[in-house]
């Protein structure tokens, strides 16, 4: 296959639904396009199914009892992306230098096809040529031994199952450090801090069962038609029963505003919508602290007035008084703050806190879902403290339809943690890790994805181990992390499809094609399963038997095995290969290691619903160190962390309904009218006015980070769109580029790419 053309840039808004046939033409469009074979059709009603195999994509929960199909329109594009026709042989290489490569744009590097045969860089040629496994895996192992092991980075993707991750996340501790940056840096890590210090456990309490004993929902900086469309199913079923949602966001989200259900005939054929926001309150970027604290501050008046005329109480002070502590200052705080700051800060007038708060005061069971929106800022970590703020006050947390629901976004980044991928000690039982495998296990604190940029960059890092991902496109700092990753002594890359990142070759360089999770896996005791944990901590098993896309494929446990093999001293405790023939074993050692996660792991796999690890919050046991839940007091109303200053714009890096993550899956960002393009710039028409810009205009943004560095995205078409003034928003990963990599969350170290200090610098007009 040859580069594509995108098509002319198309900008019109759309009027339609999220789902509905607006979908049902997404998916008519992907499934030719990506030549799937017929048994692909096969496989989508396997798909998300208690013994089919669990989505590539998100990680939002499985029910119980599964609809006829169980796949979102994102779903089912990652599907057919995985299972297409299209190959990158050794052939295509022989064609194209890695120089060249690097001219073409994400979506035809990805769409070439699944790679097929082990690669070794060339640095003659500046190609890609074919090798054998055996050859791989020896330089590998010949270049990793006599390194510093603090100088080797183990980075994982969040869509690797618990069976590759657990012998990873053990092979790189064996090897000497927890240098194990993974997914949930770059999006959660602020909700596992945050939560963690808040109420003991570094996840949501919620599982899928609590939409149905809700009656209010605050949701909070989350696209669920493009993130996480089969949450669509659970919030339509919520609506229907009476439910009020109260949405904050910037963005006007086609799938919080209106969903029609593909899933139902009578909707379909009358194109009936379901209004899923009874509340859309567009917060500015980085002002959900203020809009948290003005609904807090009107219950926080409501009880007092309560109690002075000796009326019911607003808040839950039993709970209050038996379950938390710091509530005395958090409230001194709430009665201290004006009102002109909180509008100032959320954008929001005082009277639609108002509505939203009269709503949940009055609630008996809320939940409080959040994404991206709350975690990448600077005060990430406070974000979510104050989500949990608002749900101690009335005692939403710990009872049926309540609680905090973060949505996680790769398929098993939440899993990863579970089994061990964290540069975190205290989060990994290591003392039974040695007694297990008898080794002494580092217990200095590992890289994480910002320590491990700095690390690139400044040259302290030589190796770099990737089991899957694109991390290379997907971190902040774009420029100098491209430019220092060649001066690597390794980089090894374990993928399915070429990437960005593989077009940057170290001085020792493999791409390493591996089985995706769809495809069939035999190993020596026969077909194979693995295992992924969802945002609602229940582990399902995942079955693939689509025919792998060739056959010189290796599976990801086989993979992380042989170089295991090569870089580690032998140990009698570890067998790597039996491991490799029959999956179960690892299962075993894995819940040896988490006897109170795993209980009885190999006969829990095909429960349906998947099987719930168990959450000691959601029981009201707190595992804080004061036994208790921990309100917080926030530093201040703005999560940014920067002032505002003349000329400076908080810039959203923005997802397309055509994407996940760093996969391009094509040009038509239907919900928000993009088609034929990715270069634009979302911005209010009165700040276009205040800048002199017009509609079709092309401009620049540069980086307003005040640290004299030059970051600058060029050719960014000026789009007026539904966003609050002050605020930008453009595509994420393309303009990563603007963002320091100190751009982070406090204590989470999350790059805060919700609000990035931009300038716009103007060009000329374009016409369409």
């Amino acid at each position: 296959m040859t580069k594509q053309k995108s098509d002319a840039p198309d900008i019109t808004p759309f009027k339609g639904p999220a789902g509905g046939w607006g979908s049902v033409r997404s998916l008519a469009e992907i499934f030719p396009r990506e030549r799937v074979p017929p048994e692909t059709m096969r496989e989508m009603v396997r798909q998300n199914k208690p013994d089919g195999f669990q989505c590539v994509s998100c990680a939002w929960p499985k029910p119980k009892h599964a609809h006829p199909v169980e796949f979102c329109e994102e779903g089912a594009k990652a599907t057919a992306w995985e299972l297409t026709t299209y190959r990158t042989t050794p052939e295509f290489f022989a064609q194209h230098t890695l120089t060249e490569l690097r001219t073409w744009k994400d979506y035809d590097l990805e769409q070439n096809g699944r790679l097929t045969h082990p690669l070794r860089y060339d640095a003659a040629t500046d190609k890609y040529v074919a090798c054998s496994w055996e050859e791989a895996f020896d330089e590998i192992g010949a270049t990793v031994r006599p390194m510093v092991p603090k100088s080797v980075v183990f980075y994982s993707s969040g869509r690797t199952s618990l069976e590759a991750s657990y012998m990873y996340g053990l092979m790189a501790r064996m090897y000497g450090n927890q240098n194990l940056p993974d997914s949930s840096n770059m999006c959660h890590e602020s909700t596992s801090v945050g939560l963690k210090a808040a109420i003991g456990v570094p996840v949501g309490t919620t599982r899928l069962e609590d939409f149905e004993h809700c009656d209010m929902i605050l949701f909070f900086g989350q696209n669920v038609g493009s993130n996480a469309p089969r949450m669509l199913h659970d919030l339509r079923s919520a609506r229907k029963r009476g439910v009020e949602i109260a949405t904050f966001n910037p963005l006007k989200e086609r799938g919080l505003e209106r969903f029609t259900d593909p899933q139902n005939p009578f909707e379909m054929a009358t194109l009936k919508e379901t209004n899923i926001s009874t509340q859309y309150h567009q917060v500015k970027a980085g002002g959900d602290i203020a809009a948290m604290m003005g609904i807090a501050k009107f219950l926080v008046e409501w009880h007092d007035a309560a109690i002075a005329g000796g009326e019911p109480a607003v808040l839950d002070t039993a709970f209050i008084e038996a379950h938390t502590n710091g509530f005395e200052p958090f409230v001194a705080k709430v009665r201290e703050t004006a009102w002109d700051d909180i509008e100032r800060e959320s954008g929001l007038p005082k009277a639609e806190l108002e509505e939203t708060a009269r709503l949940y005061a009055k609630a008996k069971a809320v939940l409080a879902i959040y994404g991206m929106g709350l975690t990448q800022h600077v005060k990430g970590v406070e974000n979510v403290r104050m989500v949990v703020n608002l749900l101690l006050l009335r005692g939403n947390i710990g009872k049926p339809g309540a609680g905090p629901t973060p949505v996680r976004g790769h398929s098993n980044v939440q899993g990863q943690r579970t089994v061990g991928i964290t540069e975190k000690t205290e989060l990994v039982p290591v003392e039974r890790l040695e007694a297990q495998y008898g080794f002494t296990a580092p217990r200095d604190k590992g890289l994480d994805t910002v320590e491990a940029c700095r690390g690139v960059i400044d040259g302290s890092v030589r190796a770099f181990i990737a089991l899957g991902g694109n991390f290379l496109r997907a971190v902040p700092e774009t420029g100098p992390m491209e430019a220092a990753w060649p001066n690597l002594d390794l980089s090894v890359q374990i993928a399915t499809k070429l990437n960005r990142n593989h077009l940057f070759p170290g001085r020792v360089t493999y791409l390493l094609p591996c089985l995706g999770r769809i495809e069939t896996d035999v190993q020596a005791s026969g077909p194979q399963i693995v295992t992924v944990e969802d945002s609602s901590s229940c582990i399902h098993a995942s079955r693939g038997k689509a025919t792998p896309a060739s056959e010189h494929l290796l599976s990801e446990p086989a993979i992380v095995a042989a170089i295991a093999k090569r870089i580690l001293p032998h140990n009698p405790k570890v067998d790597w290969d039996a491991w490799v023939a029959d999956y179960a074993t690892i299962r075993d050692a894995i819940e040896e290691t988490y006897p109170q996660v795993f209980p009885d792991f190999n006969n829990t796999l095909f429960e349906p619903g998947g099987h719930w690890k168990g959450n000691k919050a959601s029981e009201r046991i707190w595992l804080t160190e004061s036994g208790k839940a921990e309100f917080l007091t926030p530093t201040g109303l703005s999560a940014t962390g920067f002032a505002e200053a003349e000329g400076r714009f908080r810039l959203m890096t923005l997802r397309s309904n055509d994407q996940f993550n760093t996969t391009i899956y094509g040009y038509h960002d239907r919900f928000r009218g993009v088609k034929g393009t990715r270069d634009v710039l979302f911005m209010h028409a009165a700040d276009m006015a205040a800048a002199g810009l017009k509609e079709n205009q092309i401009v620049a943004l540069e980086s307003d980070a005040d640290d004299g560095i030059v970051r600058r995205r060029e050719g960014l078409i000026v789009t007026p769109y539904d966003i609050p003034r002050g605020c930008l928003g453009a595509y994420y990963p393309e303009c990563n580029v603007l963002m320091p990599v100190e751009h982070h969350a406090e204590e989470s170290h999350v790059p805060a790419a919700k609000s990035v200090p931009v300038r716009i610098v103007a060009r000329s007009s374009v016409g369409r």
